[in-house]
């Protein structure tokens, strides 16, 4: 049979019918996704930040990608506004391990700053700001860029359970396959866009996007409770249930710390005492929204 004879797209729909086949579709980024029908719409930004390093107080910016967005009232998302993308080049050679990762060389960023107006304007109609990892691009972009610290952040990884939805986990390859979908990712801004798409996604058995689950989940109050001086040999025990680690080189307490919704906070309270500490303790305590979680300021 010759090439021009075959329907790729007939026999990826037959293969996807199968249990015995799973069909991945090349990811072609989209603007529109619904329709606004004259409805008010909200400004969001998708943010991804590439850097020398993982310490947010010491490494450096070496890429900015936003994607703007507009989301109507039921929370799905409407259009993509804008794109930016920019590079920086830091005040020491780019380490070749990051380059290995990000794809940028010193070359690259050459004689490269970042507009700070430009990023202000940008930024300045945005509600929301979602990153696929904010604990750490919120650190950074709040470093360099201080209109941040005034913005609602939600986490696209950690404030949607994947698993539960049946991902094979919160990566964006892990999270392309599970929506059909894969792409040849060169810089963040591809990135950015690919991710737009699962937020997007319909949430099978839900009838919801990824989008609603995470706005959801982004308001919702939680208290971030801290485990002081707990007893080195509990770490483990700290860790799997659910607490993260704080070295103290941002300005938090070095110490174990966990994120709770309200309703758990007396639960919470009596597992440190019961299992940690086995007294009546009154850990340090701090309430938790979209304004500050995931930010280095108490």
């Amino acid at each position: 049979m010759s090439s021009e004879n075959i329907n790729l797209a007939e026999m990826a729909e037959i293969l996807a019918r199968s249990s015995d086949y799973r069909v991945l579709r090349k990811l072609v980024p989209r603007s529109e996704f619904a329709p606004c029908n004259g409805q008010i719409v909200r400004t969001g930004i998708l943010i991804d930040v590439e850097t020398t390093g993982l310490n947010t107080v010491l490494d450096e910016v070496l890429e900015l990608a936003m994607v703007k967005f507009t989301y109507l009232p039921d929370d799905k998302i409407a259009a993509i506004t804008g794109v930016f993308s920019s590079l920086n080049e830091p005040s020491i050679p780019i380490p070749e391990e990051i380059s290995e990762l990000t794809g940028i060389t010193d070359d690259m960023v050459s004689g490269r700053r970042i507009d700070a107006d430009a990023v202000a304007s940008f930024a300045s109609d945005a509600v929301l700001i979602v990153a696929h990892n904010a604990n750490f691009d919120r650190k950074f972009a709040e470093r360099y860029w201080p209109e941040f610290e005034s913005k609602p952040w939600a986490c696209s990884a950690t404030e949607i359970e994947w698993r539960k939805h049946g991902f094979d986990g919160s990566r964006l390859g892990y999270l392309l396959a599970g929506a059909g979908l894969f792409h040849h990712a060169h810089r963040a801004i591809d990135d950015c866009r690919a991710l737009m798409e699962i937020l997007a996604f319909d949430i099978p058995k839900l009838n919801r996007s990824a989008f609603a689950l995470l706005l959801e989940r982004a308001r919702r109050k939680s208290v971030r409770i801290w485990a002081e001086n707990s007893p080195f040999e509990l770490k483990e025990t700290l860790k799997k249930r659910g607490y993260r680690w704080s070295d103290g080189s941002d300005g938090r307490p070095r110490s174990w710390y966990i994120d709770v919704d309200e309703a758990s906070q007396a639960e919470e309270i009596k597992f440190l005492q019961t299992a940690v500490y086995l007294r009546s303790v009154e850990p340090r305590m701090q309430l938790m929204s979209a304004m500050n979680r995931f930010s280095n300021r108490m």
